[in-house]
Order: C-alpha cells, then sequence, then structure tokens
C-alpha cells in the first residue's frame, strides 16, 4: 500500500515523500510535513489514537485518514477529531488521491492566507491609532516648529561665527523633527524596532505606503468573512481598491459607480441565480470573476468573465484575477475601435 501511494504521489508531481511506520516515527516526522496520509491500522498503535499528537502540534500537519473498504464511520469520527480528509483502500484511491490531496493543499494555503489577513487587520489597527497620533502632533508641534526655524533663519545672517556654528546645530535638529513629523504623517506600515530597556519604538524608516501600480476599484461580495478578508488582502497587495459589500444590492449598487475594474462573486447556491443574483450590465469596464465551478456554464452565460474553483488557491488567485481583467480591457479596446 506504501508503494502504491508513494507512485500515485510522484506521478502526481510531489517529490518530498517520506514514509514511516510506527507512532513514534510518525510523530517525529510531523514537525517536518504539511499532509499526512495516516493509517487506521499501524504496527503499534491506531490511527485515530495517533490523531490527537499529530494535531496537538503548534503548526500541525494536514492528516487524511486512510482506512479500509467499508469503515466509513471510523473516518467520520476522524473528520469529527480534525482530520482533513478520508480515503478508503479500493479501486477508487487512483482517482481521488490527487484530488483529496489538491483540495487539503488549497485549504492549507487559504488557511495561512486567513492568518496573515487577521495580522494585517491588527496592522491597520495599529496605523489607525498611529494616524491619529501624527495628526495630534502635526497640530501641537509643526506651528511652533516652524516659528522655531523661522527664527533662526533670520538669526542667522547678522550671527557671529561663534553663534552661527550653534545656530546651524539648531536648524539642523529642527529639521530632522520636521522630516520625523512627515515620515509620520506618511506612515502606511506599523514595523517597530528595539530602542532601550526592552522598550520598542516605530521605525520611520519604513515609510513606504502602496503596492505598485493602482489597478482600480474592486467590489467583492461573499457570505464567508473569512473568504472576503483573505481575498481583500491580496487584492490591497496588487493595487486595487477594494470595498467589500455585505448585500447583492449594494453590490448592484455600488456597480454602477466609476472607476471600477473588478466585480468578484460567488456562483450562488445550487438552484439559485446565477452569479448569486447580480446582474453586470451588458456594456461594462470592468471584469466579473466568480468563485465556485459548480454552474459555471450559467455562470458564463451570466457574464462572468472568469469562474474559480474553490477553495481557490492564493497563491494564483491574485494572477487568475489580472489576467480576467486584462482580458476584460483588451475587449473594451476591440468594442470602442468598432464603434
Amino acid at each position: 500500500m506504501a508503494r502504491l501511494i508513494r507512485h500515485l504521489l510522484e506521478l502526481d508531481g510531489y517529490r518530498r515523500i517520506r514514509h514511516v511506520w510506527s507512532a513514534e516515527q510518525a510523530v517525529g516526522a510531523a514537525a517536518e510535513a504539511d499532509i499526512i496520509l495516516l493509517d487506521h491500522q499501524l504496527p503499534d498503535v491506531r490511527g485515530m489514537d495517533l490523531l490527537p499528537r499529530l494535531l496537538g502540534r503548534p503548526d500541525p500537519p494536514s492528516v487524511i485518514m486512510v482506512t479500509g473498504h467499508g469503515s466509513e464511520s471510523l473516518a467520520a469520527a476522524a473528520l469529527r477529531q480534525g482530520a482533513e480528509d478520508y480515503l478508503t483502500k479500493d479501486h477508487t484511491l487512483p482517482e481521488l488521491l490527487p484530488r483529496v490531496l489538491e483540495r487539503v493543499r488549497r485549504n492549507r494555503a487559504l488557511r495561512t492566507a486567513l492568518t496573515e489577513a487577521e495580522r494585517e487587520l491588527v496592522q491597520a489597527e495599529r496605523l489607525a491609532a498611529i494616524g491619529e497620533m501624527s495628526v495630534t502632533l502635526h497640530h501641537e508641534l509643526n506651528n511652533p516648529l516652524m516659528a522655531a526655524m523661522a527664527e533662526v533663519e533670520m538669526m542667522l545672517p547678522t550671527a557671529s561665527a561663534e553663534q552661527r556654528v550653534g545656530l546651524e546645530i539648531v536648524r539642523t535638529a529642527l529639521q530632522r523633527m520636521a522630516e520625523r513629523l512627515r515620515q509620520a504623517a506618511d506612515l502606511r506600515r506599523a514595523d517597530s524596532t528595539d530602542y532601550l530597556g526592552g522598550l520598542r519604538m516605530i521605525n520611520l524608516e519604513q515609510t513606504a505606503g502602496g503596492n505598485g501600480a493602482y489597478r482600480g476599484k474592486a467590489l467583492i461580495y461573499h457570505p464567508d468573512q473569512r473568504v472576503r478578508r483573505v481575498i481583500s488582502l491580496l487584492l490591497r497587495h496588487a493595487g486595487f481598491l477594494v470595498e467589500r459589500c455585505p448585500s447583492v444590492a449594494e453590490l448592484q449598487s455600488s456597480a454602477a459607480g466609476p472607476g471600477l475594474t473588478l466585480v468578484l462573486v460567488p456562483s450562488g447556491p445550487e438552484g439559485g441565480p446565477p452569479l448569486s443574483g447580480f446582474i453586470p450590465a451588458a456594456v461594462r469596464t470592468f471584469a466579473v470573476v466568480v468563485l465556485g465551478q459548480e454552474a459555471e456554464a450559467l455562470s458564463r452565460a451570466a457574464g462572468a468573465d472568469h469562474v474559480l474553483p474553490m477553495p481557490f488557491d492564493p497563491a494564483t488567485l491574485v494572477g487568475d484575477i489580472l489576467e480576467a481583467v486584462a482580458n476584460r480591457n483588451q475587449a473594451n479596446a476591440v468594442e470602442d475601435s468598432r464603434r
């Protein structure tokens, strides 16, 4: 069975494969594993008994249970304990293994992106507080700072050589203060660095804001808050101005506004309207990207420019979306030339 699974994994492009056959070996190897295929019948322990030890790690691997045919109830119990999926040792294994692995891989990538989105949310809250402090500093310090600099400039022409040395030092210090105020106003990150005695301070040298070219406005509607948050983060990093719409009605209204280049919606529940009820205009400047391939034909017939699977792959999502936007822009240019 291990040789068969290794062969199937190699055919699917996996190269870092390790086979272990005892509980202790599995626990030791778990630190380096992203995905574990866990057989229930191990020589020294049951897979179900080993599952909590594997999942109890700080950064646990994804576990796929491998059970004998007819052990679906056992697999269901494993899912309740945190296993990602299960496979049975029957004729379906060669067909299902690549599908299950791809789904698990996408879910892991999505969780990683969600963790990054959570960090981004905390960062945004820090920046909001920093912004308020920056406004306060400008209000309280900028005017007296400018007055002090003006006084120094007026005193320099008539000052003695000794006085000029002191005034130059004061002017340099005031200019440094003014530059730090400007950097605080332009701060787009909240990176910190060591100061003294274990204290931390904001690193004002890290003030770069923006993420390259501005790509226009993107509207997102999706019922899953985690999905909305991850996609918003990825699109903002790609240069989009992102707006999350709480309802299809608000999405429909916002889509009539200027500067829109992208609308992202779920395919919608089975039997429901395509694009979750969103109706794109026949003539439009923006691309429509749909999450969910369950009703791909209906989505495309309703105006979708591109349809992505769920769970999506965060590593390729932005590239797919940018391609859809570029194709829409090209189609619009062709239509404009015809008119």
